[in-house]
């Protein structure tokens, strides 16, 4: 087994979903585990559902295999004929010793009545009703059953996609995998082809064989090979979705230098200049927070071209994620940002976890923000397209299910509505928009993402704004202003 057919077959998890390449040995483990489920004592029976005749046969002929390395006693694999209501059922099963058995179904869901067990359903995209079918499926769990799904894509409209993406966003509370070929190659996958049809390794030969896969696939190699669904394109989050959730009493602050030299000033002066913005504008929100809410924040990083944008956000005891401002700060020193991001962190009550953009020039100051605040207190986070990936779906879910406020603000709504969806990721793209105060980079929209992930993710401790909020100095500078 290579490690992520490991990874598979050990998880625990009562419901699994796994998002894969073709011909990654995906079917063939989940036989291996079968087998062995349905061998021992205190097995179970497993339900095997694909979308073809063939798939049902070559997975019992599997599962027969293994059966032979376990050393485990099994009937040979026979074809069945189960009486159904309405019509016969073709199956195809293989009998243990242990009285369990292993059974390939057809795909109607009313199959599945009455059974007990694993539940398998394998190249899930491809059946013709696959969310009854997964309904059906889930009713095993009453009484300990599991259930597996596994699948490539099929376009991204699928109910298998959209199954991926509600286990992204935390909306089903299932275990997700995804394992494209070229995770499978880097694992070894290559090697066992090499081992099995008795040819020598080499990394040229690998490369030349992915390179000839790819060829193959043609345009369907991102889908096919690389897990992004096809049609997956265009804006990620509509107009509708956003102004849904926009509440017009929500302040954004926007801060500037007050002069072209303002770098060059004295500390002492800049300290000053700063602080005094802080203390018209930011206090008089910090200071009327809940006091017994747990508080988060998001931060995407700008110096000179895109913006810094921090967003707070407060979590309700409805488990909603409110906005008490937003701060957009263009062209800013980074000790001025620093002491910003302080003076909002030291005033949040109970803040629980920020997710800074450590990207380039923003790892000093999520660096220097963990260091103060603690590791378990500060995420520096590396954006990257896994990480969207992984956690776009969360903020599109806060959106849809009107768990999260935001400003009523135009350049705001500009920031979310630049989300595109990219190879099968939203994202932001590398062109840049601009609004009446200069160039923008769906910066806010970044930092609102970041801010989603600290309060669904974080989870480090909290610290008490009244233990850090002492006045500051320029002389205490280093120490944190």
């Amino acid at each position: 087994m290579l490690p992520y057919q490991q990874a598979w077959i050990s998880d625990p998890a009562p419901v699994r979903v796994w998002e894969k390449s073709r011909r990654i040995g995906a079917s063939w483990c989940t036989a291996a585990e079968a087998a062995l489920a349905a061998a021992s004592q205190a097995g179970e029976d497993c339900w095997y559902i694909g979308y073809s005749r063939d798939m049902a046969e070559e997975f019992i002929r599997d599962v027969a295999f293994w059966a032979g390395i376990y050393g485990a006693a099994a009937a040979d694999c026979e074809e069945v004929v189960i009486q159904d209501e309405r019509k016969d059922i073709l199956a195809y099963r293989i009998k243990f010793a242990s009285g369990k058995r292993v059974t390939a179904l057809s795909s109607r869901p009313t199959n599945l009545r009455g059974k007990q067990g694993f539940v398998i359903l394998d190249e899930a995209a491809f059946h013709s009703d696959l969310s009854e079918l997964v309904k059906a499926a889930l009713a095993l769990l009453i009484w300990g059953g599991r259930v597996t799904i596994l699948s490539s894509h099929n376009g991204a409209d699928n109910p298998f996609a959209e199954l991926v993406e509600d286990v992204r966003a935390g909306k089903r509370p299932y275990s997700l995998h995804r394992t494209t070929i070229d995770d499978a190659l880097e694992q070894g996958l290559y090697r066992q082809i090499c081992l099995k049809t008795g040819k020598i390794w080499t990394s040229e030969a690998e490369t030349a064989w992915r390179a000839e896969l790819f060829a193959t696939y043609g345009d369907g190699a991102d889908e096919e090979l690389l897990c992004i669904p096809q049609s997956s394109v265009g804006a990620y989050l509509n107009r509708a979705l956003i102004e849904g959730n926009m509440a017009p009493a929500i302040p954004v602050l926007r801060w500037t230098p007050p002069a072209a030299d303002f770098v060059d000033w004295p500390e002492e002066r800049r300290c000053r200049e700063v602080r005094d913005w802080c203390e018209a504008e930011l206090a008089v929100i910090l200071d009327f927070l809940p006091r017994k809410s747990r508080n988060f924040l998001g931060e995407d990083f700008g110096r000179s071209g895109d913006l810094t944008v921090l967003w707070p956000l407060v979590l309700g005891d409805n488990l909603r994620l409110s906005t008490p401002c937003v701060v957009e700060v263009r062209n800013c020193p980074f000790r001025q940002q620093e002491q910003i991001l302080y003076y909002i962190l030291d005033r949040l009550p109970r803040f629980s976890g920020a997710a800074l953009d450590a990207r380039g020039n923003g790892q000093y100051l999520a660096e220097v923000a963990r260091q103060r605040y603690g590791q378990d207190l500060v995420d520096e986070v590396m954006l990257s397209e896994g990480w969207y990936r992984d956690n776009m779906p969360k903020l599109k879910a806060a959106l849809e299910d009107k768990d999260l406020t935001l400003p009523k603000d135009a350049a705001i709504l500009d920031d979310l509505r630049a989300f595109r969806v990219v190879r099968g990721v939203a994202k932001i793209p590398d062109k840049r928009t601009a609004d009446a105060a200069g160039q923008r980079h769906g910066d806010a929209g970044v930092a609102l993402a970041l801010a989603v992930f600290a309060a669904k993710t974080m989870s480090g401790g909290e610290r008490f704004a009244a233990t850090t909020a002492a006045p500051r100095t320029a002389q205490t500078l280093m120490a944190g202003y």
